[in-house]
């Protein structure tokens, strides 16, 4: 398993659907790609590089997110997300954002993720529920 370091990078790809559009979002009025589904390919590419290098039984959630929101993408373009840690400090890790469709620079930024042990994150998590 390859231990978790600056200059690791990743890319996924995405295409535009009527439901991840502004419209649907009520995030605006247009059939767009919504910035909050931006923001998720993002959260998504950066956690799903860094889960495969996790030991059993923890994973990361994110903790902050800084993403201008560049250009428009219609429904139905392919886009896409290029990450890269740019930091490694005990549990957080941090990364550099680029996100792009067919056509242009669609947004960048940052994000942070921390390293989390997944039952004891969720068992604090249903205490709420529990009132305690």
């Amino acid at each position: 398993m390859e231990p978790l370091k600056t200059g690791l990078r990743g890319h996924e790809e995405f295409i535009v659907r009527a439901s991840d559009s502004a419209r649907a979002f009520r995030s605006g009025s247009l059939d767009v790609l919504a910035t909050p589904v931006l923001i998720g390919a993002a959260e998504e590419t950066c956690a799903d590089l860094v889960q495969p290098l996790l030991e059993h039984g923890t994973g990361t959630v994110g903790t902050q997110v800084n993403i201008r929101h560049l250009a428009p993408s219609p429904v139905g373009m392919k886009y896409w997300c290029d990450c890269e840690i740019t930091a490694v400090e005990g549990r957080v890790i941090r990364f550099s954002v680029d996100l792009y469709d067919e056509k242009e620079k669609i947004g960048e930024g940052t994000h942070e993720r921390v390293i989390i042990n997944e039952e004891r994150f969720f068992n604090k998590a249903q205490k709420k529920l529990a009132g305690e």
